[in-house]
């Protein structure tokens, strides 16, 4: 059998690190795509080809799908992960900065998609994977712009579903809860930097000490792997799910937001968000 092709973005860390590494493992010719390539080593020494890739630069994204139909021919696999968030108050943002967000989180990732598609459809075959989050189904204070690049990537995930199923293609959204990666330090960073002072600051706090404990508490937050082997699975089912909720307290996140009310899921998340924050406080205290 002819050996599949995959191309996973963000692939120098966390997630798609992961995803790269469980998809050489299946036996797919892997392309990591990422900015800092000088990171991916570990993965050429697997035999995973990287490629340096900047989603807001459209040369280097036609420059990615370009050497991978030459080397290869064909593409089946696109993992869309790559993506940041930027935390703050949605009045400290700058106009400038949520744009990049969507740049970043959305229109690289569907320029990706425009890319592969003529390939995929001459082969009649292939999995167009979006990496979204369980925060493009549901909001938490301080995380307005990426929450809404990731709604973003739901509805037009659900778009291409539909327009791709006459070419046998297929598109699934992995949604993740928490996840240990270096994904929280950097927001949080951001999130203490936007509005760690002024009107928003103790919100800031309360909510930085949630991010953190979603990476220092095992029982808070999954393994980058547990969304790898989603992938995994989802590539290699010809009939794949829409959606795959994963990750640790996700399903009774989605589950609260879903069935509570408007006023009461916003109480929720306050509740939720204070009690993590004290728990923290306390395990902080010598």
């Amino acid at each position: 059998m002819t050996t599949r092709v995959a191309i996973v973005s963000g692939a120098s860390s966390g997630i798609g690190e992961a995803t790269a590494r469980w998809l050489q493992n299946i036996g797919y010719t892997v392309y990591a795509a990422a900015r800092r390539v000088e990171r991916m080593e570990p993965l050429t020494e697997l035999g995973i080809r990287p490629v340096s890739v900047d989603l807001t630069d459209d040369p280097s994204m036609v420059g990615l799908v370009d050497r991978v139909i030459e080397e290869t021919g064909l593409v089946d696999v696109l993992v869309n992960n790559a993506g940041y968030a930027s935390y703050g108050a949605i009045e400290d943002v700058t106009l400038d900065e949520a744009r990049r967000q969507f740049d970043v989180n959305l229109f690289g990732l569907a320029r990706l998609v425009q890319l592969v598609l003529p390939h995929m459809r001459s082969q009649r075959s292939g999995h167009i994977v979006n990496i979204s989050s369980i925060y493009g189904r549901m909001t938490a204070p301080l995380g307005g712009w990426y929450h809404a690049s990731k709604h973003a990537v739901e509805g037009l995930s659900d778009s291409l579903r539909m327009e791709l199923a006459p070419f046998d293609i297929r598109v699934v959204l992995i949604e993740p809860g928490p996840i240990r990666t270096e994904w929280s330090a950097i927001a949080t960073n951001g999130l203490v930097l936007t509005s760690g002072t002024g009107a928003y600051a103790g919100q800031a706090a309360t909510v930085a000490k949630v991010m953190a404990s979603s990476v220092e508490n095992p029982g808070l937050g999954s393994s980058p792997d547990v969304i790898a082997r989603a992938v995994a699975k989802a590539v290699t089912s010809r009939r794949p799910r829409a959606r795959y909720v994963v990750g640790t307290g996700a399903r009774p996140m989605l589950f609260a937001r879903r069935h509570l009310s408007d006023r009461a899921f916003d109480r929720l998340t306050e509740v939720a968000f204070r009690v993590v924050s004290q728990r923290s406080d306390r395990a902080a205290q010598p």
